[in-house]
Order: C-alpha cells, then sequence, then structure tokens
C-alpha cells in the first residue's frame, strides 16, 4: 500500500515527477553506453507487467511453437514474477535494473501499452510492436483533457508499430498517438483469434460447466467501463452498481445467469454477493472465455463492444450516464447509436429490452457493427509472427 501511495505521488505531483523523469531518463541513457545489445531476444509484457495474458500472450504462445523463433530468448516481464509460470521462457521483474537493461538490450518489444514508465529512452536496436489493449469508444492519447505527468512527459510513445481492427482505429491511434498512419498496422487483435477458434459449441459447454452455469439458461455479460473520476477526497472509488439484483433476479433467473465483470476496485465498494442467478467475475483471468460463453453483452464505453462483435451476438448499450461520461471523460461517438440503444436509459427499460429482446435483429445490429469497425480479426497472431520474421531481418 505504502509502495502505490509513493507511486502515485510520483505520477501525480508536478515537482516528483519532473525529478523522476528527467534523473530516471538520464540514468537510463548512460546505461547504455556499457550494455551490449542482443539480436536474438525478445521481451513481452501486458500491462505494464500486471498480468500474462491479452495479446502479447496470444502472441507468445504462437511464438513457441513456430520454428522460426526457435533460436531466441524469450522473455517476460512481471511485477510479481513468482506468480507465473511461463513455458520455456524466462522472468524478469518489472522496474528493476535487470528490466532497463533487459529492454536495453532486446531486439524486440511486445506490450500492449507502454514501457517507457513515463522516462524518455530507447533500446540499442529495439523495435517496439504495440498491440495495444482495445479500439476507443472512449478518448484516448492527446484527444484527452488534460493529462498527468506521465503523459505529457513521455510524449505518448507507444512504440514503432500499432495494431488496428480497421481503418477507424488506424485514424484514431495515428492522430492520437501522433504516429504516421503506416505505423498503424490492421491485422486485428491476436488475442481476438481465440473468438474465432474456439466459438464451438463443445468448447462453450466446458466453459459453461467450468464456470457453475446450468446448461439451460442463457448468460448475460454485465461489463461496466471504469469511471476513474467517480471518486472521494481519499482516491477510493465511489461508483455505485446502476441496477436493483433482487429486482432482476426476480424478473430474469427463470432464464438467464447474469456474468458481472468490473474493475478490480470498483468491486471492492460494491460487494457483490453471488449467488445461482449472479457470479463476480470481475478477477477471471481469461476475459475471451467469458465472451465466448456469454449470449448477450450489456456494456457502456468499452472496447469490449468491439471484441464481441466478433461473435456476432446481441449487444446492449446501457449508458445511463452517458452525457456526465462525454462531459468528464470524452467520447467519439455515440455508441448508443450505433447499437440501438438510445432509449436504454434506465434499469427497468433495459431488463423489459431483454425479456422482449429480437435476438435475430439485435444479431443483425452487432454484424453491421462489427462490419464497419472491426474489419481485421481471425488471423492476426500469424500476421504478427511474418512481421517478425521480416523486421528481425534488418
Amino acid at each position: 500500500m505504502a509502495s502505490r501511495s509513493l507511486v502515485s505521488q510520483v505520477k501525480h505531483t508536478k515537482l516528483f515527477y519532473n525529478a523522476y523523469f528527467y534523473l530516471g531518463s538520464s540514468f537510463i541513457r548512460l546505461l547504455k553506453l556499457f550494455v551490449k545489445p542482443n539480436n536474438h531476444l525478445i521481451v513481452f509484457s501486458s500491462f505494464s507487467g500486471k498480468s500474462y495474458d491479452d495479446s502479447p500472450r496470444a502472441i507468445y504462445e504462437g511464438m513457441i511453437k513456430d520454428h522460426r523463433f526457435d533460436d531466441y530468448e524469450l522473455v517476460w516481464d512481471f511485477r510479481d514474477p513468482q506468480k507465473y509460470d511461463i513455458e520455456r521462457g524466462s522472468k524478469i521483474k518489472t522496474d528493476t535494473l535487470n528490466y532497463y537493461i533487459t529492454l536495453l538490450k532486446a531486439r524486440l518489444w511486445i506490450t500492449n501499452v507502454s514501457m517507457y514508465r513515463g522516462l524518455d529512452f530507447t533500446g540499442i536496436n529495439s523495435y517496439v510492436f504495440n498491440t495495444w489493449h482495445g479500439s476507443a469508444i472512449k478518448k484516448i492519447g492527446i484527444d484527452v483533457k488534460g493529462g498527468d505527468g506521465f503523459v505529457s512527459k513521455a510524449k505518448q510513445k507507444r512504440g514503432d508499430v500499432m495494431l488496428a481492427q480497421g481503418q477507424y482505429d488506424v485514424e484514431r491511434f495515428s492522430h492520437a498517438y501522433e504516429m504516421p498512419r503506416q505505423s498503424v498496422l490492421a491485422f486485428g487483435l491476436p488475442r481476438n483469434d481465440e473468438l474465432v477458434h474456439n466459438n464451438k459449441p463443445d468448447i462453450i459447454n466446458k466453459l459453461k460447466t467450468h464456470l457453475g452455469i446450468a446448461p439451460n439458461k442463457k448468460v448475460i455479460l454485465y461489463a461496466p467501463t471504469y469511471r476513474e473520476y467517480l471518486r472521494d477526497n481519499k482516491k477510493n472509488s465511489i461508483f455505485s452498481l446502476p441496477i436493483n439484483i433482487g429486482k432482476w433476479e426476480e424478473n430474469l433467473s427463470s432464464d438467464f445467469v447474469i456474468l458481472f465483470r468490473a474493475h478490480p476496485d470498483v468491486v471492492k465498494v460494491l460487494n457483490i454477493v453471488e449467488n445461482d442467478f449472479v457470479k463476480d467475475v470481475s478477477t477471471y483471468p481469461h476475459v475471451n472465455e467469458l465472451m465466448l460463453v456469454s449470449d448477450l453483452l450489456i456494456s457502456d464505453y468499452s472496447s469490449i463492444f468491439f471484441d464481441y462483435s466478433i461473435l456476432g451476438r446481441p449487444m446492449l448499450c446501457f449508458a445511463y450516464d452517458y452525457d456526465q461520461y462525454n462531459s468528464t471523460r470524452g467520447v467519439y461517438f455515440d455508441i448508443r447509436e450505433e447499437l440501438a440503444s438510445e432509449n436504454l436509459s434506465d434499469e427497468n427499460i433495459l431488463m423489459d429490452t431483454i425479456l422482449k429482446l429480437n435476438w435475430e435483429e439485435r444479431c443483425k445490429i452487432s454484424i453491421v457493427f462489427r462490419n464497419k469497425y472491426v474489419e481485421s480479426f481471425g488471423d492476426a497472431t500469424e500476421k504478427s509472427l511474418d512481421y517478425f520474421c521480416e523486421i528481425m531481418k534488418n
């Protein structure tokens, strides 16, 4: 807790951050003079070392099966390395001296966020492949109002290339992160290949059994966006659940099960009581499995809509606080209109919509959304591995 408080102070206090930025960047640049590059070293990181997941994991698991990479040293960055067992690769701890030395040496960084830790440096001969972690409904990069020290000092450094799911992403990312359009590659997201390859009845039935869901129940995945601005004066989350679970259980439990997925900070204050109707899956490690097992997605301003649309299943936008969210956080477009959810302003209307849902029509709306925003999916891992083979020649 003390360490987290210190990080927060450095990140959000101008004096502390300036000292960290200039001294830290200078030290890494000096260190660079004493490090030799390793052109057969590849470093992986997911969410700044917080997990073994997302597109970096998909690429890694594809790479260790690909004989073209047999001679490469593969290293994962983790904040808590002891929590993870990694096949074939080795592990390093985030923010240690070894972390920076490894980045400086490596030929390739594969990540889904930034690995610079708010500093300004580059590797000796490093190519940074940023898969990113979703398409943008909420504003990102230079389009966000304000911003903290990490954003302003590090100048939005994201890498040599970023991945995109379609031309919408290409336009948003290139502008928000001030990258050339040709540096945003519309391969799709490697993590989403699984949504194509594992969308099979036998796999879905096994997932239902694993999650303790009765085979005759339809599954609703409710995944509200994290509202980072809803905090008290001690920076604690004060988000409250916008639905009455008891009322939903009374009306929906005969046919449905709800999987509730929210940000960990939010779950701590909500204290969801689980039963046969509602299951708290906020810490479930594989969100793709939750999407695969679900018949209907409900969210608001989350990029999960883009991913879930690959399945072609119904999606509802429950944006009960749209005006507040748009004025405070900012959005690029009105997701309610895209998903024909303009009238879903309170839980009673939403619940009634679920009960009377025209499943076939809602699937069509999802497919129209997918065709507009998610042009590439299903083979992003393969495209990425082929791309690496080309750039590693140089």
